[in-house]
């Protein structure tokens, strides 16, 4: 059988390593594809995979891949050998999983932001937001940033970030955040307060995570204003099952406000892919800016390395595997 090298997270806090393994076959609905790009998102992929003391399922390191597809299964209709594909898959030469369009005006690079930016755009859509209304988005890294600029077309009236590393405040007003606060230089709840005119604001999206997100949560609910909206998109360090996600809800602050969590959409993914795919093409979502590292693949364990140890240096790092 062929062989390929794939990532491998082992026993061991930040045990990653690119171990040999059989290329996989694609069931009758997936597509087997050849990779030429994929994304590394350091929130999850750290955050509940890197940091974990034990081995984490190889199928779980990375969900992002664009390449060629190089086999058809059985029941896969209007896809051939050589077109391009976006699958959600892990950092591998090659993987399986189901047929993701690409329109043309998309690069590898570009399409390893479509499953991110899904989701972008469903989260968007599922907060409760009226036109004019001010919406503060804690967090920027790259679901925080592209929440930020998919929430555009719920026409809020301004989109307030919030971050404590330099590097992702900047990239954030790149990316068309009206006002950008650094929480390391300045307090977050007073300057959100203090735009509000000391109402605080109509909205408030938690996309922090990790460690941090726990006192990120706690503040959200001081910058929400009286039957104002918090929602919690962000998971937390360690989050695999009930209980691991435990954050500080204060009943006092949040009564009369509307807390949201997670996806609430009608529609199927698939509608909303197509529309975050249409608005990457457009430039509605530009996903260039928070490109900060272009690797070989064979620098994928020193990528997570540099991930986990300078935060304040990377953030959306670009596997490169032709």
């Amino acid at each position: 059988m062929a062989k390929m090298l794939q990532l491998e997270k082992l026993d061991g806090v930040g045990n990653v390593q690119m171990i040999e393994a059989d290329v996989p076959s694609p069931g009758a609905d997936e597509v087997l594809i050849k990779v030429k790009r994929s994304l590394i998102s350091r929130g999850s992929e750290l955050f509940r995979r890197y940091v974990m003391p034990e081995a984490v399922p190889p199928r779980m390191m990375g969900y992002s891949d664009t390449g060629d597809v190089v086999e058809v299964g059985s029941q896969v209709e209007g896809v051939k050998p050589g077109d391009r594909s976006n699958v959600g898959g892990p950092h591998a030469q090659y993987v399986v999983g189901q047929h993701g369009y690409m329109p043309a005006e998309l690069d590898y690079e570009a399409a390893t932001f479509i499953g991110l930016s899904t989701s972008a755009t469903m989260w968007a859509r599922t907060t409760p937001i009226e036109p004019g209304d001010d919406v503060v988005v804690l967090g920027q890294g790259i679901v925080g940033n592209l929440y930020m600029q998919a929430v555009r077309q719920r026409q809020p009236g301004r989109v307030i970030t919030v971050d404590a590393a330099a590097m992702r405040c900047d990239i954030s007003k790149k990316c068309g955040a009206d006002i950008v606060i650094n929480v390391s230089e300045t307090d977050s709840v007073e300057a959100v307060k203090e735009l509000t005119d000391g109402k605080g604001a109509d909205v408030v999206v938690e996309c922090v995570g990790g460690n941090a997100g726990i006192k990120s949560f706690a503040q959200a609910q001081l910058m929400v204003k009286n039957n104002g909206v918090l929602h919690l998109i962000a998971l937390y360090q360690g989050a695999k099952k009930a209980g691991d996600g435990l954050l500080p809800l204060d009943s006092g602050l949040m009564m009369n406000k509307l807390l949201v969590a997670g996806i609430r959409v009608p529609e199927p993914r698939a509608k909303h892919r197509d529309d975050a795919v249409q608005m990457i093409v457009d430039g509605d979502i530009a996903v260039g800016p928070m490109i900060t590292h272009r690797l070989p693949w064979e620098q994928t364990p020193d990528a997570y390395h540099l991930l986990y140890n300078k935060p304040e240096e990377a953030m959306a790092v670009i596997l490169e595997w032709d």
